[in-house]
């Protein structure tokens, strides 16, 4: 009882075609692994130093400086990861720093921040925006407007 190829009702090619087929190509790391790789578009702030020089260095700019609250730990900030990268390759106007809260719990409290992920927006030492949660729309959306605008 063989397959007929030809039949009409016959949803699948019983033999590959060939040509049409993708040749396997690598997934990402941050598709299958748990931990972020690190993306040269994104700075992650390691103290409490480097985090006031950078933003020093954009108060008198009209540079948008977006800053992505995360843990290691925190499964929904892992899953904003990729998104955040593809923003921060699409927005190369737009200055992008992650803070670790493990690492740098200061800072995080400076913005009376108590959810995770948390990203906010900046644009002359002050802050214009937030997002709380996986609102990836939201985020997309708040990232163009504010990328956009010279206030």
């Amino acid at each position: 009882m063989g397959a007929n190829v030809s039949s009409p009702d016959q949803r699948y090619s019983v033999t590959p075609d060939l040509p049409s087929r993708r040749p396997w190509t690598p997934r990402f790391e941050s598709q299958i692994s748990p931990y972020k790789v690190k993306s040269p578009l994104i700075v992650e702030i390691k103290n409490k130093n480097q985090w006031k020089s950078r933003l020093n260095a954009l108060k008198d700019t009209n540079k948008l400086l977006v800053i992505e609250f995360t843990a290691k730990w925190c499964g929904p900030c892992k899953s904003l990861e990729p998104k955040v990268e593809e923003l921060a390759a699409k927005y190369t106007n737009v200055e992008f720093v992650k803070i670790d809260v493990d690492v740098l719990m200061s800072v995080w409290m400076e913005y009376n921040l108590n959810t995770l992920p948390a990203v906010v927006f900046m644009k002359r030492g002050q802050e214009v925006d937030r997002v709380v949660g996986v609102k990836l729309d939201e985020l997309e959306r708040k990232l163009h407007k504010y990328a956009q605008s010279f206030f």
